[in-house]
């Protein structure tokens, strides 16, 4: 298990639910390490900002994590964590390894806009 204050996802089934259950959903498969830990504090950080959305994490080496490590968006990503935003049970981006901040909010911005009903 991942030590993250993240909602975690243990099963492919449980991921499954997740992505359909939420229309906005950014699923962080890692591990424990240097390059994972700095994007689980960004998504804990803008939990409380981007309330839409629903943010999750994944330990890469579950074996039921195929369910991302073998999504056609992820071939030929080189470094952890794979970084899967998901909009209506679709996948709209996917980044590997390290992500800033800044990073992190343009894709939330474009791909979760909230838009204003007036």
């Amino acid at each position: 298990m991942l030590y993250t204050n993240l909602k975690h996802i243990e099963s492919a089934a449980d991921h499954a639910r997740v992505i359909n259950e939420n229309e906005n959903v950014m699923v962080i498969c890692g591990r424990m390490g240097p390059m994972c830990i700095p994007v689980y504090g960004i998504a804990e950080e803008l939990e409380e900002e981007y309330k839409h959305v629903n943010f999750f994490d994944m330990e890469f080496d579950n074996p039921e994590s195929y369910v991302i490590r073998n999504l056609p968006e992820v071939r030929g990503f080189m470094g952890i964590p794979f970084t899967i935003y998901y909009k209506n049970g679709k996948v709209v981006k996917a980044t590997s390894s390290i992500q800033s901040k800044a990073q992190v909010t343009a894709i939330l911005d474009q791909e979760f806009a909230v838009t204003e009903n007036a």
